[in-house]
């Protein structure tokens, strides 16, 4: 192995999926075993947004836009500067995902996937979190599964303990955390 493959280029990893799927456990600790910044993409939203999802109400494309290009300008900061982010975002439609595509240099995605029950029950015992378990339906309908053709995506399944789920983000991803 040789000293670039013990250290990959710097890049922005989005963990997307559903709300309550995980996003922020997942990418907390990706971040932390890969040695890389972490952010969470829910921490960038606009007041706005904030306030209409915890009155229950959907965003839609419109609210969505000015949240992913800040995403998408954060990631590029980190990348540029050559270091590599962990960034949690549901990125629910393609044509989101292409936006971080358009305007991340070098960007790959880990789609946490998991059936609704499961997902719901998660919800539900969460604690002061803006997004409502009943949102959780809307969510599923926004949702946009990756397409074949979307080789940057890789899927996980939730259900797989989290060290274990990690550590095969992490290797397949070949994220070596430096010594």
């Amino acid at each position: 192995m040789t000293a670039i493959d013990k250290n990959p280029a710097p890049c922005c990893i989005i963990v997307m999926g559903v709300s309550g799927s995980g996003k922020s456990t997942v990418g907390e600790r990706l971040a932390e075993a890969a040695s890389a910044a972490f952010i969470d993409g829910d921490d960038l939203h606009p007041p706005a947004n904030i306030a209409k999802m915890s009155r229950g109400e959907a965003l839609n494309d419109e609210d969505r836009a000015p949240w992913l290009k800040q995403i998408a300008a954060t990631a590029e900061q980190h990348v540029t500067a050559g270091k590599t982010v962990v960034i949690v975002c549901s990125a629910l439609k393609k044509q989101y995902r292409d936006i971080f595509r358009k305007h991340i240099s070098r960007v790959n995605f880990v789609f946490l996937d998991g059936q609704f029950e499961l997902i719901k029950r998660r919800m539900e015992a969460r604690q002061a979190h803006f997004m409502k378990a009943e949102m959780l339906v809307s969510q599923f309908n926004t949702l946009e599964r990756p397409a074949a053709d979307e080789q940057d995506v890789y899927t996980v399944d939730i259900e797989l303990p989290i060290e274990e789920l990690v550590a095969d983000i992490q290797h397949h991803l070949s994220l070596i955390s430096p010594d």
